[in-house]
């Protein structure tokens, strides 16, 4: 079956950098758009970036724009988010995600598969 599972999150200062990583199993990897989502205590889950099966296209919520950087390497079967310059409104539970087909890149509800999730705080 597939697994997704999420590492490298942790408690950071305001300014500092996290990188997490989604490990995958139980999929051919490389045919398959990873998705990166977060939810806050008592919010809704949210989008935050994807990445093509290709690697080629990326795509970011307007808040994390350069600030964000989704990558994969599909001979490890990992996605990773790289996080720069985290701020306290980033501060939530991350997960990947993916699906068999992706109907709508950035809805949590195309989304097939997850992972437990990785807790990221911000400290000011």
């Amino acid at each position: 079956q597939v697994q997704l599972v999420e590492s490298g999150g942790g408690l950071v200062e305001v300014g500092n950098s996290l990188t997490l990583s989604c490990a995958a199993s139980g999929l051919t990897f490389s045919r398959y758009t990873m998705g990166w989502f977060r939810q806050a205590p008592g919010k809704e889950r949210e989008f935050v970036a994807a990445i093509g099966w290709f690697g080629g296209l990326t795509t970011y919520r307007d808040s994390v724009k350069r600030r964000f950087t989704v990558s994969r390497n599909n001979d490890k079967s990992t996605a990773y988010l790289e996080m720069n310059s985290l701020k306290p409104e980033d501060s939530a539970a991350y997960y990947c995600a993916t699906a068999d087909t992706i109907q709508t890149i950035d809805a949590a509800a195309s989304y097939t598969y997850w992972g437990q999730g990785t807790q990221v705080t911000v400290s000011s």
